[in-house]
């Protein structure tokens, strides 16, 4: 969901010039600014792809649910896919990397939570890669952007409310363009820190970029 709506917004962004949509599978979506890789095994990319090179940053936004996941299985797909993928773009001093976290993740990797401690081993480790900068986006709930087809099923249950979560819960709720305008900020201006809470992405949004 988020992936779909990050791409929609970009898309829609006059800042932007040019994106590469890497996935599984088609996105569906015809627009001059989008070019696809389409990619069934993240992990069978070659280091140096050249079809990678010459962007200013990765909004990495893959993930999937712990639920019914054991550590194992949870880490193999959340951190190793992850940080493959990281490396296979031969980080440099020119490109950002923004990964979509949580609410949540722990840093210290001691949560006791499973999937918090995987997201924070993921969120730290990337910071460690020769990057132009790394931010983890610790995202809550999230609007969706208009024309998104890849919504979260409970979402459709739970839309009505939005608007009660954005008053008594503003810290919680953030819109899908907030979260695609905050990124690109920090992008182009970087941000006095690497982890990015919903709070963040409220003044991030607003900044004039």
């Amino acid at each position: 969901m988020i992936g779909e709506g990050i791409l929609l917004e970009c898309l829609s962004n006059p800042k932007i010039s040019e994106v590469l949509s890497v996935s599984r599978k088609p996105t569906g979506i015809i627009h001059h600014k989008l070019t696809e890789y389409i990619v069934p095994d993240f992990n069978s990319i070659s280091v140096g792809d050249a079809r990678l090179k010459g962007y200013d940053a990765c909004f990495f936004c893959a993930g999937v649910s712990a639920v019914g996941m054991t550590e194992e299985e949870y880490t193999k797909i959340t951190y190793d896919t992850t940080l493959n993928f990281a490396k296979k773009l031969n980080p440099n001093s020119r490109m950002s990397f923004v990964y979509v976290s949580g609410g949540g993740t722990d840093s210290s990797e001691k949560g006791r939570m499973m999937w918090t401690r995987v997201k924070g081993k993921t969120e730290n480790d990337l910071m460690k890669l020769p990057f132009k900068q790394a931010f983890g986006f610790r995202i809550g709930f999230v609007k969706p952007a208009k024309g998104q087809k890849r919504i979260l099923k409970y979402y459709h249950y739970i839309s009505w409310l939005f608007p009660i979560i954005k008053v008594i819960l503003p810290n919680m709720y953030s819109t899908m363009t907030e979260v695609a305008e905050a990124m690109i900020s920090v992008t182009r201006y970087g941000y006095k820190s690497n982890v990015i809470y919903v709070k963040d992405i409220h003044l991030l949004a607003k900044k004039k970029t």
